[in-house]
């Protein structure tokens, strides 16, 4: 069984701190790095993988200390995010470099092999510079499956991939966390996680958020107070109407621009949805406009710290 174990792990530069106390134990199986853009998920896959050390803290890989440890890349893949530096090269080259720089026995056998799991095998001998963002994706797994490593780490792989790509992808990483290996991919869309990833951790501003079963953490996301500004004929009578509505949590008249604008917080979204329209009716009101005002993703995590 192999864990990658972070305990109480911090990372600033200078007077920024990019990743916060966080601790948490990745184990086999596909686990889900959630958050936001710039919440600290580089940095956590950089630790994790002993490119960055820990300003304080320690990562460990089945007990061994990762940063400044060679030997755990004998038992670690990198997919980074960023593009692959040595566009010059074709997919081919690139993979086996990666399999020679492992020392391994036979690096032709390993290269074909990770080029055909990763499906390259039709653009293997073309330049990388001449790859979609999509191949260029499947040309640095390859080269960080090629040793066959016990752990792979994945700084958002699906950016790019079109939907064919994606799923290919996604049916890889399923295997590989059903044959035992440790898998962990970062990603900001929730959609991407939900599909392959049935523990999730979430980061928000370098903190840790949340650790657990994705169903769980979706549910708390979900139900969630949503806020929502609504325009109508009648924007006070609505507002004294909805406040004794039992699923309204809060409600607001606001006038930024000299036109009246309706808040309402809801512990139902719904709920709300589906009375919203019977009790404008029932008032003799029409609503022109509801708009969520909170959809993005900064504000479910937001939610999520404050739980």
């Amino acid at each position: 069984m192999t864990d990658l174990v972070l305990d109480d792990v911090s990372r600033w530069y200078g007077n920024v701190v990019a990743v916060n106390d966080v601790s948490m134990t990745i184990g086999p199986g596909v686990t889900g790095l959630l958050g936001p853009n710039g919440a600290g998920k580089s940095t956590l896959i950089a630790l994790m993988s002993g490119f960055l050390a820990p300003s304080a803290g320690a990562v460990t890989l089945d007990g061994q200390p990762v940063w400044r440890n060679p030997s755990v890349y004998s038992r670690l893949g990198l997919v980074p995010e960023r593009e692959v530096s040595f566009s010059y090269l074709t997919g081919r080259q690139l993979v086996q470099a990666s399999a020679e720089l492992h020392r391994l026995r036979d690096p032709r056998t390993a290269t074909r092999r990770a080029l055909e799991e990763v499906d390259l095998v039709d653009a293997a001998d073309r330049a990388i510079s001449t790859y979609s963002k999509g191949m260029r994706q499947r040309a640095k797994l390859a080269s960080a499956l090629v040793h066959e490593p016990e752990v792979l780490l994945l700084d958002e792989p699906f950016n790019g991939v079109d939907p064919r790509q994606r799923m290919h992808l996604m049916e890889l990483l399923t295997r590989m966390g059903e044959a035992g290996r440790t898998v962990l991919f970062s990603s900001h869309i929730l959609e991407e996680v939900e599909h392959i990833a049935r523990h999730v951790e979430v980061v928000v501003s370098g903190r840790h958020a949340a650790s657990g079963d994705f169903g769980a953490i979706r549910r708390l996301m979900t139900d969630r107070p949503t806020r929502y500004t609504v325009r109508s004929s009648d924007d006070r009578r609505l507002a004294a109407a909805l406040m004794a509505h039992p699923g309204v949590r809060g409600v607001g008249l606001e006038a930024p621009t000299g036109a009246t604008e309706l808040h309402v917080e809801v512990t139902d979204m719904g709920a709300f949805a589906r009375a919203l329209p019977a009790l404008a009716r029932s008032e003799g009101i029409t609503v022109r406009e509801l708009t969520p005002t909170d959809e993005s993703l900064e504000s479910v995590f937001t939610y999520l710290v404050q739980s």
